[in-house]
């Protein structure tokens, strides 16, 4: 009887230890999560691999937990790193770079990219078969404001093909958020959309989508991750996990197909139909938008230096070794 008591506390205690030791297991663990909050510039599909990441739980296998925060304009989402308001900026690295020239000592640093080229759509209100740039000569283009990359991207693609500004009629009066309602309303006989606007002027019959803009300007790191240069020096092995499920992600839409995509990243824009959400993201599949790998390479940061200097919102390059540190190494 006395064996049988005995027993039955020994296992008691185990038990107990067991369960302290969870505890403590769990504890730890708990403690090494990072919150790592996300300036993203807008959230849209066109940024199906970092929601990949997010919904397939890729951030948390290297212990990290992400909080997008949505910033509408590169400027601010700059602006909300500088300030320690957030820990990683999502936007165009051009914002990086007006940053480094204004003279911020504790400047951004990029160390991670994401989209490859502009993942603008060019909808026309006629159905256009094998569509060229030179199709535009003499129409009414709607490009959005005026200095933004999307013009500046818009521009580019036409000197790439050869063609004269002064040809088309650039329209750069419709601010980005009304394009969708101007192109509807009547005005212009193209307009550059970005999606899910693109798809939902062809599906209630205002237009045809005929090209992309990225697929003309050429690649450029459009949208990328970025931080302060003093942020990554303290928080290196953080940020390396960051990239890793960064490009889990960016394996995950490069080897599946835009339906099995939607529905991993559904969660993420419940205002979207599933059949729709796949719709666009075989759109930006099409078009080949996203980058192999995060890996950002020199000659793609010098594309995007040449759109700024040719416009005149740089008057020199800036080193690429400076403002880049890939944390993904190919």
């Amino acid at each position: 009887m006395k064996i049988k008591i005995l027993k039955s506390i020994l296992l008691i205690v185990i038990i107990f230890l067991l369960a302290i030791t969870l505890l403590k297991i769990n504890g730890n663990n708990k403690k090494d999560v990072k919150n790592i909050k996300i300036a993203e510039v807008t959230h849209s599909a066109f940024y199906a691999p970092l929601y990949v990441a997010i919904e397939n739980k890729y951030f948390e296998e290297y212990s990290i937990n992400p909080e997008l925060i949505l910033t509408s304009g590169a400027d601010k989402v700059a602006a909300a790193v500088l300030s320690n308001d957030v820990e990683v900026g999502f936007a165009g690295p051009e914002s990086a770079i007006y940053v480094y020239k204004g003279g911020e000592e504790d400047y951004l640093v990029t160390f991670s990219g994401l989209t490859k080229r502009d993942g603008q759509f060019i909808v026309s209100r006629e159905k256009i078969d094998n569509f060229k740039l030179e199709d535009m000569k003499g129409k009414e283009v709607l490009a959005g404001r005026l200095g933004g990359m999307p013009v500046l991207n818009f521009q580019n693609a036409l000197k790439n093909e050869n063609i004269k500004e002064e040809d088309i009629k650039i329209n750069t009066s419709v601010e980005f958020a009304s394009l969708t309602g101007s192109f509807i309303s009547g005005m212009g006989d193209f307009v550059n959309l970005f999606e899910p606007n693109a798809t939902n002027i062809v599906k209630n019959g205002y237009g045809y989508i005929v090209g992309n803009v990225g697929t003309f300007s050429g690649n450029v790191p459009y949208t990328a991750f970025y931080t302060r240069k003093s942020y990554l020096e303290n928080n290196k092995e953080t940020l390396e996990g960051f990239t890793k499920a960064i490009n889990k992600g960016l394996d995950y839409v490069k080897n599946n197909s835009a339906e099995d995509i939607a529905k991993v990243i559904l969660p993420q824009f419940p205002e979207i139909s599933l059949s729709d959400l796949e719709t666009i993201v075989d759109n930006y599949k099409k078009y080949d938008s996203w980058m192999s790998s995060p890996f950002i390479t020199e000659d793609s940061y010098k594309a995007l230096e040449d759109i700024m200097i040719r416009a005149n919102l740089l008057d020199e390059y800036v080193p690429f070794n400076k403002l880049i540190n890939n944390l993904y190494n190919e």
